[in-house]
C-alpha cells in the first residue's frame, strides 16, 4: 500500500472506507479507470475533516452510478451535461461520481461544452491548484498521486492559486468558493490569483452565478466550521447581496450564527454528527429579515419546497422538545437521557442555539457532557439485559430502570479515615533519681 493510500484510509471513517471499496468494485465491474479527486484529496493532505468523496471516471461514469444504485445507493442530483451524479450511501456518506472531462465556455457563466478527457486534462481545467490533485484507485496504479498543477507545493505554502487566467470568468461561482476556502483553510490568496479575482469583480461576473449554484453555496456555508466568520468575510467582499440585499447591513445576524457555531461544537464534542444543519443555519441567517425579504431570498436561490418544509417543521418540533425538558416530571438524569437519546443531533443544535430557557440549556449540556458519555461506556452485553420488545410497556419500564441504575445513583461519599489513636503521654521524671 502506498503512503497516500495509507493516509487516506486512516483519515476516512469506517463508513467512508466501505463506500471507497464499493465504488472501486463498481468501477472494476464497469471496466473504467477510477480516481479520487478534488476536495477529498485536498482535505486529506491538509489534515482537514473529509466531508464528501469525489470520484472521477475515465469513461462512462453513469454506468458506475447505475451499478451503485443497484447496490442501494441513492442519487440526489444528476448533472446531465457534466455526466455527474451526487449520491448518498449507507451511513449517510455523500459522494460525487463524475466523468473525467474537459469544459469549454463560449461566454462567462454560460453552460459549458463538455467532452470526455483523460484525468490529467481534467485536473488542469479545475479551479485552484489545491483542488486539482488526484489519487489513482486502479489496480495497476493504486495509490499513484497525480498533481499536474503543483497543488501539493501550494498546500505547503498555504496558498490559493488558480490553475489558469480565466477561472472566474468561466465559472463565476468560483468567486464565492475562493472566499470560502480562504476562510476555512486560513490560506493566503496568491498575488496573480488576487488580480484575476479583482478583475472579475470589476466586470461584475458574480451577478451571472445561477440560482442553483447560489443554493449549493448556501448549503456548503451551513456545514463550514465557522459560519459567522465566513458570512463576515462575504459581507466584507460585498458578496452577500447576491443572496439578499437585506443581508448587507445590520440584519446580518452574526450573534445567532455565533451561537450556532458554539452549539455545533458542543454536540460534536460528544461524538455526534449534527449534519445536516442547513435548517438551523438558515433560521439564524434569516432571523432578522422580514417575511417579504425572507421569501425573496428563498425565491432567488430557487429553494426546493422540501427544504423549506423541513425548515418550517424544525421550530414547532423542537418547541415540543423544550416543553418535554421543562416538565416538572423531569427530575433525574435518567429522565433527561430518556428524552434526548433518540433526538437528531441537528435538533439539539437548533435548541441550544435558540432556546432562552436556562433549564433546557443546562439539561442538554449535562446530557452531552455527562449522561451520554456515561452510557457510551456501558458494555454492549449489558444493554441486552433490557427486557421486552422495543415499543412495549415492559421494555419501557425495563429501559428506565436500566438507565436509572447507571445515571441516578449517586456515588457514596468516601469513608472517613480513622483518626490515629492518641499516644501515651510522655512521663517526665524530675529530680536526682533520673
Amino acid at each position: 500500500m502506498s503512503d497516500y493510500m495509507f493516509m487516506l484510509e486512516s483519515r476516512l471513517s469506517a463508513d467512508q472506507n466501505r463506500v471507497l471499496e464499493q465504488v472501486q468494485l463498481a468501477a472494476n465491474a464497469a471496466g473504467v479507470n477510477l480516481f479520487l479527486t478534488g476536495g477529498c484529496v485536498r482535505d486529506m493532505l491538509g489534515g482537514f475533516r473529509i466531508r464528501d468523496l469525489d470520484f472521477s471516471v475515465e469513461g462512462n461514469a453513469q454506468k458506475v452510478a447505475k451499478l451503485l444504485e443497484e447496490q442501494g445507493a441513492k442519487t440526489l442530483y444528476v448533472d446531465e451535461n457534466r455526466r455527474s451524479s451526487e449520491m448518498v450511501f449507507a451511513g449517510g456518506v455523500t459522494a460525487q461520481v463524475a466523468m473525467s472531462r474537459k469544459e469549454r465556455y463560449a461566454k462567462t457563466g454560460a453552460k459549458p461544452q463538455v467532452t470526455p478527457a483523460a484525468i490529467q486534462e481534467d485536473l488542469r481545467g479545475r479551479d485552484f491548484t489545491i483542488n486539482a490533485m488526484a489519487l489513482s484507485l486502479n489496480r495497476a496504479s493504486r495509490g499513484l498521486f497525480l498533481d499536474p498543477t503543483n497543488g501539493l507545493a501550494d498546500m505547503g505554502h498555504r496558498e490559493l492559486r488558480s490553475t489558469h487566467p480565466y477561472v472566474f470568468y468561466d465559472d463565476p461561482v468560483r468567486i464565492l468558493r475562493l472566499v470560502r476556502l480562504r476562510v476555512r483553510m486560513g490560506f493566503a490568496i496568491e498575488e496573480r490569483t488576487r488580480n484575476q479575482y479583482d478583475n472579475a469583480r470589476a466586470a461584475n461576473v458574480e451577478t451571472l452565478i445561477p440560482p442553483r449554484l447560489l443554493l449549493e453555496e448556501l448549503l456548503r456555508m451551513a456545514e463550514e466550521p465557522s459560519p459567522p466568520e465566513l458570512l463576515q468575510a462575504l459581507a466584507d467582499e460585498r458578496l452577500l447581496p447576491l443572496f439578499s440585499p437585506a443581508l448587507a447591513g445590520p440584519k446580518l445576524n452574526l450573534p445567532a450564527l455565533s451561537r450556532l457555531e458554539k452549539a455545533t461544537r458542543l454536540v460534536e464534542s460528544a461524538n455526534l454528527d449534527p449534519s445536516p444543519r442547513f435548517g438551523a443555519f438558515l433560521h439564524a441567517l434569516t432571523a432578522k429579515l422580514t417575511p417579504k425579504e425572507r421569501t425573496a431570498l428563498f425565491k432567488g436561490v430557487e429553494m426546493p419546497k422540501a427544504e423549506l418544509e423541513l425548515m418550517r417543521q424544525l421550530e414547532p418540533r423542537t418547541r415540543k422538545l423544550e416543553l418535554a425538558l421543562r416538565s416538572p416530571r423531569v427530575r433525574k438524569p435518567s429522565h433527561v437521557y430518556q428524552i434526548l437519546a433518540d433526538i437528531p443531533p441537528s435538533d439539539l443544535v437548533f435548541v441550544l442555539t435558540n432556546s432562552t430557557q436556562r433549564v433546557v440549556q443546562e439539561r442538554i449540556r449535562n446530557y452531552l457532557t455527562k449522561y451520554l458519555p456515561t452510557m457510551q461506556e456501558v458494555p454492549t452485553a449489558d444493554w441486552a439485559l433490557i427486557e421486552g420488545q422495543p415499543g412495549t410497556p415492559k421494555h419501557a419500564r425495563s429501559r428506565q430502570a436500566f438507565l436509572a441504575a447507571r445515571l441516578d445513583v449517586r456515588p457514596k461519599p468516601p469513608e472517613p479515615e480513622p483518626e490515629p489513636a492518641p499516644s501515651a503521654p510522655e512521663v517526665v521524671v524530675r529530680g536526682r533519681g533520673r
